[in-house]
């Protein structure tokens, strides 16, 4: 019955289901069930004389136990790894994953790369510019250079820079900028000094200078060609859910902190001007730790046993500094 559904986008009636599927049932004996199945709150009608479709529960019911997971085919793998996986990290291979994800499954998309201070560095540098001013420079695992102008709240000369320098020298490598951060913190508590004063107010105080990573949102226009959008009421909903950036990424980072594959339905993603939504969603994993979300968001009504191998399969090679050899997969 969701199978149909999904499918056609209407309700779905117990005739349809006898004439579609062969079922060994009388069209009276198929309403029965499907009476049962509304009282269990897995269906419900939406006018007395229509079919019925399928509740938040039924999807979730049906996404946990009945959907038949497919493998991406063919075609879909070599588009994602052609176009994606022969890309070095970056905001350019956020937006190329967020179209073609787009494409490749009917929905809008939606990537959040890694958040620049949790990526792991090799290096991190200061440069003074005037007393109270530096240039960090930070160089990611990943092979990244990010600059940022810091300003302190104290004035700070070459030599300290270079005792800072030599102080983070071991903290630093391998680490982001938030643990270095937090190691730092657990120092100060046993034995105070005043280099480690200083590099504990720089390391923060570039903390404070870095920027959210943008969430990269493609193929809104897609969903308006869908059944469910003729409600102009839904169309607006979706769209200010696309324009609050905050809680989108607030989205993501309970993606970030379950790990692997989430399919949210309905009142899970806490998107509550809208009842109709789903949110499929990956973590991946960036050499040297640091962690990005990539994922759709559309109606309930989507192709989940399609959908959810493409979203996990875009995330592993989001995962990769290059092109993978296609066999190994």
């Amino acid at each position: 019955m969701i199978t149909e559904y999904i499918a056609t986008g209407e309700p779905v009636s117990s005739r349809r289901l006898s004439k579609r599927y062969g079922l060994n049932l009388s069209p009276a004996s198929i309403r029965n069930v499907l009476s049962d199945l509304e009282e269990a709150g897995y269906l419900s009608q939406p006018h007395t004389s229509a079919g019925r479709v399928p509740t938040e529960g039924g999807f979730r019911l049906f996404v946990d136990a009945l959907v038949q997971m497919r493998e991406v085919t063919t075609e879909d793998r070599t588009a994602i790894l052609s176009r994606v996986g022969s890309l070095a990290p970056g905001a350019e291979r956020a937006r190329e994953a967020g179209q073609l994800l787009s494409t490749l499954t009917g929905a809008a998309s939606v990537v959040a790369p890694p958040k620049p201070a949790d990526e792991a560095l090799m290096q991190l540098r200061f440069v003074p510019l005037s007393d109270r001013r530096v240039l960090a420079v930070l160089v990611t695992r990943s092979g990244k250079v990010q600059n940022r102008v810091v300003t302190l709240d104290v004035e700070i000369g070459s030599q300290d820079l270079e005792r800072v320098h030599n102080y983070l020298g071991e903290l630093v490598d391998g680490h982001s900028l938030a643990e270095v951060r937090d190691a730092l913190a657990q120092e100060m508590a046993g034995q105070r000094t005043d280099y480690r004063a200083l590099s504990q107010r720089i390391v923060q105080a570039t903390l404070e200078e870095s920027e959210e990573p943008e969430v990269v949102i493609a193929g809104q226009g897609l969903l308006f060609d869908r059944p469910e959008f003729q409600n102009a009421e839904m169309i607006k909903a979706f769209l200010r859910t696309f324009e609050d950036k905050e809680r989108l990424l607030s989205l993501i980072d309970q993606t970030l902190s379950t790990g692997g594959v989430q399919v949210l339905i309905g009142a899970e993603t806490h998107l509550s001007e809208i009842e109709d939504v789903s949110l499929i969603a990956a973590t991946y994993r960036q050499p040297g730790g640091s962690q990005g979300t990539v994922g759709v968001i559309g109606p309930s009504r989507m192709d989940y046993g399609k959908v959810v191998p493409i979203v996990e399969f875009t995330a592993r090679t989001l995962g990769r500094t290059q092109e993978p050899d296609d066999s190994t997969e």
